[in-house]
Parts: C-alpha cells; structure tokens; sequence
C-alpha cells in the first residue's frame, strides 16, 4: 500500500532542514509510480518546496493528457521501460500491448522542456539480438539517453534462464555498448 499523500509530505518536511531542496531529486519508482492518482498533487507539493521531482514509470499510463499534467506539477525527470522489440518487451511485462503503449510513451519524452529522461532496457536472453534494432528505433524518436542493466538471479530472476546472460551473451552486451559508446549517436550507459 502507497504511504498517503500526507504522511509523505510531512517526512519531507521533516528533512528540509537537514538538506538543500534545490540539490535533492525525488523520483517516484514501483510497482508502478503511475497508479497513484495524486501523483500530480503531490508532485506540485515538491515543486512549491523547491524540490525536483521524477518517476520512473512502464510506460502503460503515461498518455499525452498525463505527460502534460505531470509537467505542469513540476516533474523534471523521467525514465521509461523499454524492454525489447514488441514479442519480447511484452513476454517481459505479462502484458499483450504494453509495447505498443509505452512506444507511444517515448515518443513523448522529447516534447518535455527542461525534463531530463531517458530510457531503461534490461537486458536479458530474449532481446540481446534486438538491442541494435532498440537503439535505432530510440535515435529515431530522438532519445538521447539510454540505460542498459542486466538483472540479479533472485525472485524471479533466478527461476527462468531466459533472463539471465551466460558469460558469452554478457561479453557481447559489453561489445554492443563500447561500439554505440563509440559511435556517439546515443548516450548509452551500463547500470541500475
């Protein structure tokens, strides 16, 4: 359950004083950041209190009608999940059209003036021979930063090899990001 709106913001009261609001980014993670329908209200609430906010969202809610509104409570950061080509993202999230979705998701990133976003692919068995095709597809769109992670063997993780690299598969993700690094067409970085 989502800490009520309240008792969030009473906490940030608490540590204003200890720290520089204007130095400290508060991002929103989940589950999802954007099932929370006050998002926006509390969002502002950072803002009034000089504080940048983010999220980082699946993509799933993230509308043009949304995106707006979320700008206009003062969001300044924003990551979106982009986990392969259309078979692959959707086996990751369990969800048929979650791809088509958070493509138009994307599509939106570089209309935010003054937002700092990127896009977060994690890398696994199922979209490691897609990652060249992402990467156009993102220049494309005219993103400029993309992360790439490799996931932990707990939960989940550590019951289904597909989301798991062997030796081989992680040296050549290592190859895949010193050549994108080299061609300077995206900012690539490796890392949660």
């Amino acid at each position: 359950k989502d800490m009520p709106a309240s008792d969030f913001l009473r906490a940030i009261d608490q540590i204003t004083g200890i720290l520089e609001p204007h130095e400290t980014m508060i991002v929103f993670t989940g589950g999802e950041a954007l099932v929370r329908n006050d998002i926006e209200a509390v969002g502002h609430e950072l803002y009034r209190r000089g504080f940048p906010w983010g999220i980082v969202t699946n993509g799933m809610l993230l509308t043009e009608t949304r995106f707006d509104s979320l700008l206009k409570a003062g969001m300044r950061s924003i990551t979106v999940s982009l986990d392969g080509l259309e078979s692959s993202h959707n086996w990751l999230r369990g969800t048929p059209n979650s791809f088509k979705k958070v493509l138009e998701a994307i599509k939106l990133l570089p209309s935010g003036l003054d937002l700092r976003y990127d896009v977060v692919t994690c890398v696994n068995r199922r979209n490691l021979n897609e990652l060249t095709q992402i990467r156009d597809l993102l220049i494309d769109i005219g993103i400029k930063e993309w992360r790439v992670f490799t996931i932990f063997p707990i939960g989940r993780a550590s019951e289904n090899a597909d989301l798991q690299l062997e030796p081989n598969e992680f040296k050549a993700l290592l190859e895949f990001i010193k050549q994108t690094r080299k061609e300077k067409k995206i900012q690539l970085n490796y890392g949660c």
